[in-house]
């Protein structure tokens, strides 16, 4: 079964919320098994486009946990806090669960 993944990509515009928003989510990540990759506010490298100042990665042992951490309750209450803190950009994919080159 492939994993799921929340991609953010945020501006935080008050930073003392937005610790009670990282607050908040850690109930509903714990959940639903939610494993920070990427949690940065630096970016090293930019190749291409425009970007936020903030950058998130979630792995998730599922898409469907990925999906049901998104719309619980428990998130919900946590991205009300988000809002009133930053904006921002999230995607939830699946991942790639075929063969890799050299396979």
């Amino acid at each position: 079964m492939a994993k799921g993944y929340w991609i953010a990509h945020v501006d935080i515009e008050d930073p003392a919320v937005y610790q009670d928003y990282v607050a908040a989510n850690a109930a509903a990540f714990a959940a639903y098994g939610a494993r920070f990759l990427v949690r940065a506010s630096e970016v090293n490298q930019q190749a291409e486009g425009s970007l936020r100042a903030r950058h998130v990665v979630l792995e998730f042992p599922s898409y469907q946990a990925a999906v049901e951490c998104y719309e619980s309750p428990v998130y919900q209450a946590a991205k009300g806090i988000r809002s009133r803190a930053s904006i921002g950009d999230v995607v939830i994919i699946e991942g790639y669960d075929g063969p890799q080159p050299g396979d």
